[in-house]
């Protein structure tokens, strides 16, 4: 397979730095995120039932959002590995061209767009 006949060394470059940039953006959100996720303290003195009751929840929202960040962090790898191997831009499934666009809205999409809609 190789590279969209469209897509230029350019235009590759362009990609693989927005990938960059998102993993980037991605580890700053983690490293704010990590607090969010901490142990909640249980001390009755100094946090009430509803406060700790609104920490638990505050703390599983962090956590799903880790979950959903480490998703997107996996997603973009991939992306990075079929960019490397010649495969970025091709779907997974049928081998077709990817639309541009499609790509430049989300460059870790990896069907066509029939495809991806079954």
């Amino acid at each position: 397979m190789g590279h969209i006949p469209d897509m230029n060394d350019a235009d590759i470059a362009r990609y693989t730095a927005q990938i960059e940039q998102m993993l980037q953006r991605l580890s700053k959100d983690n490293e704010l995120g990590r607090e969010g996720q901490a142990v909640v303290s249980l001390d009755q003195q100094s946090v009430g039932r509803l406060s700790r009751m609104d920490a638990l929840q505050n703390q599983a929202m962090a956590k799903a959002q880790q979950h959903r960040r480490d998703q997107q962090r996996q997603r973009l790898l991939a992306a990075l590995r079929r960019i490397d191997e010649e495969e970025f831009g091709y779907c997974i499934d049928c081998g077709t061209e990817i639309a541009a666009q499609r790509l430049d809205l989300d460059p870790t999409v990896f069907k066509c767009i029939s495809c991806a809609n079954g």
